[in-house]
């Protein structure tokens, strides 16, 4: 029974070795320069951080990423199921008929999401703010 588990502890050990060593590596072989300011600020994408730290997302944004976590979900039940397609022929047109109801209810709810306009992104809607008025002198 052990020896069912030796390759996975010889990967294991790779694994850790890999990091430890690669972590040393650097240690041991990388630059040592002198700490600027410029050494300290975050870098993303070759900007400077200058702004808000956090940018204000439209709600349809976070709408699309729940909607294709969901169907994305619902494909990972279709890939089980043609999985055990060929095992499961015993049982005749009875999976075949449960798969495609489960396609058309997936289908309805896709067809609902669209009626809804929640992929629609011709629509946003732009955020009106007050004007800005300068300070009158008395």
């Amino acid at each position: 029974m052990n020896a069912d588990y030796l390759p996975v502890l010889l990967q294991l050990i790779v694994a850790i070795g890999f990091a430890v060593g690669s972590l040393a590596a650097a240690q041991a072989l990388g630059k040592r320069g002198r700490d600027s300011a410029a050494k300290h600020i975050a870098y993303e994408c070759g900007k400077d951080p200058i702004g808000p730290t956090q940018p204000r997302f439209s709600v349809k944004f976070y709408m699309v990423a729940m909607l294709f976590i969901l169907f994305d979900i619902e494909v990972v039940f279709m890939y089980t199921w043609a999985v055990v397609f060929k095992e499961q022929l015993q049982y005749g047109l009875t999976i075949v008929v449960s798969m495609f109801s489960f396609i058309g209810i997936l289908f309805v709810g896709y067809l609902y999401v669209l009626k809804k306009g929640a992929l629609d992104w011709t629509h946003v809607k732009k955020i009106e703010r007050a004007p800005v008025v300068a300070p009158q002198k008395a």
